[in-house]
């Protein structure tokens, strides 16, 4: 059988890959040594070019419509892994048959949640990933995402200015349409909420789980967090004629929230007394948007609200308030964030990410405000961050990755 391969961006390293043997008999040489989630296949970790691409054994059928599922998510601009291509027509030199693989490109700076309960949780962490989850769930629903296997090790998580963000990162169980009943919505959440009870209790068992956290409240969190941010998004709400200033209202916590609403459905009762509204098209990322129309970075959505504080301020401090906003957002590029940039070591803006390290920098210069009884200059904290905090942190992503062999230290080591 000729072996033929299906990719979105064609490589010759593909075609150097051991194809002809099973995934768990490739040799550690051509692998990438990043920690795994748990999976019901076989995956492995591999360079291709500059990328590094997850390789998944599973049935032809099911990598065909993963494939054209999780392309067809990231055409939403749904948070998912990408794929890469699919490989079939596999066997071993001695004829047999050996199972497809799916390639799905790995998120850079993501990892599986078992790796951030590896340690113990910092207060309010768990509270981060379940918003996540929910926010992740919510935006597949919003667009018709039936996921069908909902859970916290089909997820990978990317720290994003203090708070996660959630990626899909399995889509074999799952289907899209115009538009999910609430049956298939219901269906989806109870089975999120078992899901992430048996994974609390496992990691709980492993004592990475305060003892005394009850599994059975925080899936009830995640139940109430995903009934009230769909509420917020998709309820109608009716009020009096004269209190059409609740529309614009409406539309600004729903930005608060990260979305825009592209249209609203608005109906007036026939003796025009009241007016009942509920958004038709709500598209998350707006902060995200806004910042990329001003600047061109491509960011997580509370990284760019977080930019977004700091632009405004910025604006404030130079007396640029009142000049056009995407002059104000090149000054800001030019004369503080890129800076930032080439101050810190080439391998920190790598690990952490460009946005991330702005955060970071923020969050130190407050740090010695606070300690110094006064505002520390930007540049003041920077340099002492990159300076203090950077070389230790540099240092235990590799030690971590010399010790374990896997990224598992990075997100703690380098965020902190």
């Amino acid at each position: 059988m000729a072996l033929r391969f299906l990719a979105a961006a064609p490589s010759s390293d593909l075609l150097r890959l051991p194809w002809d043997k099973p995934l768990e008999s490739w040799d550690a040489s051509v692998q990438v040594p990043l920690v795994r989630g748990i999976s019901r296949h076989v995956v492995r970790f591999v360079r291709v070019g500059r990328t590094v691409v997850a390789v998944k054994e599973t049935r032809q059928s099911w990598a065909e419509r993963e494939y054209g599922l999780l392309r067809n998510l990231r055409r939403l601009g749904l948070p998912a892994v990408e794929a890469v291509g699919i490989v079939t027509g596999r066997e071993t030199p001695t004829g047999e048959p050996i199972e497809p693989a799916l390639l799905t490109r790995h998120l850079a700076r993501s990892l599986p949640y078992r790796s951030l309960f590896s340690h113990r949780l910092q207060e309010g962490t768990l509270d981060k990933v379940i918003d996540a989850l929910v926010v992740l769930l919510v935006r597949l629903h919003l667009e018709g995402f039936f996921w069908g296997d909902c859970s916290l090790s089909n997820t990978l998580f990317r720290r994003s200015a203090g708070d996660l963000a959630a990626y899909l990162v399995d889509a074999e169980t799952g289907e899209l349409h115009d538009q999910l009943s609430d049956g298939q919505r219901n269906y989806d959440l109870d089975l999120l909420r078992t899901n992430v009870f048996g994974e609390l209790l496992d990691v709980q068992a492993g004592g990475f789980l305060d003892a005394d956290l009850d599994p059975i409240e925080i899936v009830d969190r995640v139940g109430e967090r995903y009934q009230v941010l769909w509420q917020a998004l998709t309820a109608a709400e009716e009020f009096d004629v004269d209190e059409t200033w609740r529309i614009e209202q409406r539309i600004e916590e729903l930005n608060r929230l990260g979305f825009d609403v592209d249209e609203l459905d608005i109906v007036t009762d026939l003796g025009g007394a009241t007016v009942r509204i509920q958004p038709k098209i709500v598209e998350a990322g707006h902060h995200a948007r806004r910042l990329q129309g001003l600047t061109g970075l491509d960011v997580e959505e509370s990284q760019a609200r977080r930019l977004l504080n700091d632009l405004d301020a910025y604006a404030a401090g130079a007396g640029m308030q009142a000049d056009d906003p995407a002059i104000v957002a090149h000054s800001w590029l030019t004369h503080v964030y890129e800076p930032l940039q080439a101050l810190a070591p080439t391998e920190c803006v790598e690990l952490i990410g460009a946005p991330e390290l702005y955060h970071d920098v923020l969050v130190h210069r407050w740090l010695l405000s606070e300690r110094a009884g006064h505002e520390v200059d930007f540049w003041d904290a920077a340099r002492d961050y990159v300076e203090n905090i950077v070389p230790a942190r540099v240092r235990a992503v590799a030690a971590a990755e010399d010790k374990s062999g896997d990224d598992t230290g990075q997100l703690d080591a380098v965020t902190g």
